[in-house]
């Protein structure tokens, strides 16, 4: 068995600089003196790494602190907008990408209509995103590009093992976008992308997270002691292809009954059409137009007039949910879950469906910690923890608390 070698000077430095880096970001501003006390690095250890920060953009002075019967210490902050990250969230119908700066704020965003688009096809759109967002070429604040995408990706190549609506089977991705564009790049499945842009970009921090997406698919993406959890084969929180109903409809993954066949919005929809076929007197007959399709809008719109059809249709969907998330509670033992995706507007009675079949499933001294929340508003989930996953790889910044 081979033991690793002692830490060369320059994995040191790189070392020193992401912790100091990632106390100002958590911290600042914040003073020399604190940095060496909440590091634990010495304060010539501090200085150096300060001042190259400043030297690279990345740090600041910003004036003084208050005394402590000295001195008044000058006071340091991040530079939120000294780096820019490309984050590119693929969605099933509209591809989306945004300038992302340091604290998660979009300065930018272009998207582009896929529908119908898969293969090299839906491979040019990405490009011409890309392209579009950095002028042809990739410099100056770029500090990589970030992927969120359906499917099974291989977070270690950036290779995508498989994206069904996509059509993109061991697609290299990460290593495409690397050669062409000359800057680090990481790819990630769209859910986890979106956990970590909950778990860095929130005012709440902990170790611990389930962040699940719920729309036309439903997964989730998992945090654990502060990292990001891909599982063994990349596919860790795949829970929409969980079968619940052993002889439910068929699922576009070719099984039957998973959880997406009838806890997804495509699921609710789809009921949602057979009431207002079944109950003249629904909202959603009324609502119902011989020249389009109900979407789910018409389903919010409809519970929030206080239609009992719906409301039912809406916590049958939430205690679907909540049979699987009663499994993750067990398996993980983690005490938040956070959701989000187009089933969040839904709100309340959706959630507390959720909520109260997750609790019904599990072990109570358990299930009686976890909080159930929507996401924060911060913006592109997808995008943005696309973004996050270079300024965590190629930065250093902490996930957990």
């Amino acid at each position: 068995m081979a033991f690793p070698s002692k830490a060369t000077h320059k994995q040191t430095r790189a070392h020193n600089a992401a912790l100091v880096l990632r106390v100002l970001f958590d911290r600042g501003p914040i003073s020399r003196a604190e940095l060496a006390r909440l590091t634990g690095l010495t304060r010539t250890t501090v200085g150096d790494v300060v001042s190259a920060l400043i030297g690279e953009g990345l740090a600041r002075e910003v004036g003084r602190g208050p005394s402590t019967g000295g001195k008044a210490p000058i006071l340091l902050e991040v530079v939120d907008d000294a780096r820019h990250v490309i984050g590119l969230d693929l969605g099933e119908f509209v591809f989306r990408a945004a300038v992302v700066d340091l604290r998660g704020h979009i300065q930018r965003s272009i998207e582009r209509p896929v529908g119908g688009l898969d293969g090299d096809r839906a491979l040019e759109v990405v490009h011409e995103l890309i392209t579009e967002l950095t002028g042809g070429g990739a410099r100056g604040t770029l500090l990589g590009i970030g992927v969120g995408t359906p499917g099974i990706v291989d977070v270690a190549t950036g290779t995508i093992r498989y994206a069904a609506n996509l059509d993109w089977q061991d697609l290299p991705l990460g290593e495409i976008l690397r050669s062409r564009y000359d800057v680090p790049v990481r790819v990630a499945n769209d859910s986890r992308a979106a956990a970590l842009a909950i778990q860095l970009f929130s005012e709440r921090r902990s170790s611990n997270l389930v962040a699940i997406t719920v729309g036309r698919g439903i997964g989730a993406g998992v945090v654990l002691a502060g990292e990001l959890f891909h599982g063994d084969s990349f596919g860790a929180g795949e829970i929409g292809h969980t079968v619940v109903e052993p002889d439910g409809s068929e699922c576009r993954c070719g099984r039957f009954g998973c959880l997406e066949t009838v806890a997804s919005s495509r699921a609710l929809v789809a009921r949602a059409q057979e009431i207002a076929r079944d109950h003249p007197e629904s909202a959603l007959a009324k609502a119902a137009d011989p020249d389009r399709a109900l979407t789910l809008d018409d389903v919010v719109a409809a519970l929030e007039a206080g239609d009992e059809e719906t409301r039912r249709a809406v916590v049958a969907a939430g205690r679907y949910l909540g049979q699987v998330v009663a499994t993750l509670i067990g398996v993980l033992d983690i005490e938040r879950i956070v959701l989000h995706g187009s089933m969040a507007s839904l709100g309340e009675p959706w959630l507390e469906a959720v909520r109260d079949e997750a609790g019904r499933r599990s072990l109570t001294l358990l299930s009686q910690r976890v909080t159930f929340e929507l996401a924060p508003p911060i913006g592109d989930l997808v995008a943005i923890g696309a973004s996050a996953l270079l300024l965590t790889g190629e930065l250093g910044l902490a996930v957990g608390r």
